[in-house]
């Protein structure tokens, strides 16, 4: 399985940057080294790293004499990391704690320092704290990687889109992105810059004090009929891109926020209404745990994330992970477009934040407050089918597409190639964005990760293994995780597992394969054909 040719190549742009060649030419320098990447898998609960409770995170917050606050989704405390000229720790005032706890995984986050990790490591400095060890250097544990030479020399070569000394190629570049009425003072106020060699917009991502430069996105847009198509790339890679865009402009007295999915969302949602607003990294596709802190401080939280269906769908799992409670969602419509077309057609984006729905509904519902969701089920159709398979046509006369909560089984005879389809079938979901969590009991994950790389190339790389680094790039940064587990396993370890998933990288499509394999022989010696079940 292929994938469209990347438009704009972060290492082609650093190297012409640096002024190695030109970017977009093929066969364009690629730079001194090539830099090689881990892809994550998922712990096995009775691994090195134990799950820990909230109830467990607060007992040892109190064991340790460390006060803290109950926040929507973290613990605040004041920061360990943090130290003022003298060596101490500052007091910080209620309210305005800097270290933030996770509670329902226990990593943490220090914003006033930027130090961030695991429960684990969390423990370690306090221990460290006790025993009267020099913190020089702890403040660095976890630290998001600062902008690297590539991110830098992008950022110092792209220009204002304003100060373009031709101003129809100022003109020519708004409107090849839809945002001729984003005016240059929003433009500047988000610090928004573009790449004249490659026609594509630069977003920084600044760290929170906005004193530092972390990374960049660049968005590319092309104009297919009335429709533009817009391609992303970041620095760093998309798995740890976590950059709120806009955050560095929230003040500390904001209250109320509105995130959206997009950074141009967030230029015209802001002009248009002046309300503190912010566009997630990933769009609708994921909202990393790691943001959550950033999010604390907010009281309201209005998502409008997109105009279809799976942006509306992503909008209520999100608000489960901010709580509900909090969180206020806009309904996708034709009368209630993104933000950037909403602006553009003139619509008035406050009366429409003010008919956001909130997210959280009581136990009984009357068909009113139902009329909505009934009337969009029924006029988007082909979206209310799900995501659909690009390579399998008769799969989507049979199945609609791929929806959440609902449960597929294959069988069929030991040979007969469930595991090879399986894997080109969800391939293909997750090359249209479906984040995708493996459970492979029956062989290990690198056998499977190479059958899964050859189908998504499309070629035998064992015999071209000069293209492995090109494609193992672009495979390594689809929504796709495995877990560790093989063989017989404990149920529960297995649902924990999945749930830690979908958490931390929500997960709309798992895969077992196979049941057989996952509950042992002897628990289905009595229904034999269950022996060859694989789910979905």
């Amino acid at each position: 399985m292929g994938v469209p040719p990347c438009r704009a190549s972060l290492r082609l742009l650093a190297g012409w940057a640096r002024g190695w060649g030109a970017p977009l030419s093929r066969g364009a320098p690629a730079g001194p080294c090539r830099r090689h990447y881990k892809k994550e898998a998922l712990p096995a609960p009775e691994g090195p790293v134990p799950p820990v409770t909230v109830t467990e995170i607060r007992q040892y917050l109190r064991a340790q004499g460390i006060p803290f606050q109950d926040g929507y989704s973290c613990l605040h405390a004041a920061s360990l990391f943090a130290e003022s000229p003298g060596g101490q720790t500052p007091p910080q005032p209620p309210g305005r704690h800097s270290l933030f706890i996770d509670k329902t995984t226990g990593s943490f986050v220090c914003t006033a320092s930027l130090a961030e990790g695991t429960w684990q490591d969390f423990q370690a400095c306090v221990e460290l704290k006790h025993k009267g060890v020099p913190r020089a250097g702890l403040e660095e544990l976890g630290r998001a990687d600062q902008a690297g030479e590539d991110a830098r020399h992008i950022w110092d070569r792209a220009l204002p889109l304003w100060e373009l000394l031709d101003e129809e190629e100022t003109r020519a570049a708004k409107a090849v992105f839809g945002i001729s009425k984003v005016s240059d003072a929003t433009l500047k106020r988000f610090g928004v810059r573009y790449l004249r060699a490659a026609r594509t917009l630069v977003f920084p991502w600044f760290s929170p004090g906005g004193t530092s430069l972390k990374g960049l996105k660049l968005l590319g847009a092309e104009c297919q009929g009335d429709t533009i198509l817009y391609v992303e790339n970041t620095l760093p890679r998309p798995s740890t891109y976590h950059n709120l865009f806009g955050l560095p402009l929230i003040g500390r007295r904001d209250t109320e926020v509105v995130l959206t999915g997009r950074e141009l969302d967030t230029l015209a949602l802001y002009q248009a209404t002046g309300l503190p607003s912010l566009s997630l990294p990933r769009g609708a596709t994921c909202l990393p745990p790691a943001l959550l802190p950033y999010l604390e401080q907010f009281k309201r939280i209005t998502l409008w994330l997109g105009e279809d269906l799976r942006s509306w769908e992503a909008a209520k799992l999100f608000a489960r992970k901010l709580n509900p409670k909090r969180c206020s969602l806009v309904r996708p419509g034709d009368r209630q477009p993104r933000p950037l077309e909403a602006f553009t057609r003139g619509m008035n984006l406050s009366k429409i934040l003010r008919s956001a729905l909130p997210a959280g509904h009581k136990s009984i519902v009357s068909f009113r407050q139902l009329r909505d969701e009934v009337f969009g089920e029924l006029s988007d159709v082909e979206q209310v089918a799900g995501v659909k398979w690009a390579r399998f046509p008769e799969l989507n006369k049979l199945l609609k597409g791929h929806r959440k909560g609902e449960l597929t089984v294959f069988t069929g005879p030991t040979g007969s190639g469930k595991t090879t389809f399986i894997s080109e079938y969800a391939l293909d979901l997750c090359v249209q964005g479906v984040n995708t969590l493996w459970g492979s009991f029956e062989i290990n994950n690198v056998r499977l990760a190479k059958i899964m790389l050859t189908q998504f190339a499309v070629r035998r790389l064992e015999e071209q293994l000069d293209q492995f680094d090109e494609w193992a790039d672009k495979f390594e940064d689809l929504p796709l995780y495995f877990m560790t587990f093989h063989g017989h396993q404990n149920i529960k370890a297995v649902i924990d597992t999945m749930l830690h998933a979908v958490y931390m990288y929500d997960i709309s499509h798992v895969i077992i394969d196979n049941l057989q394999f996952m509950m042992g022989q002897e628990q289905l010696t009595v229904d034999r054909p269950a022996r060859r079940l694989i789910m979905c």
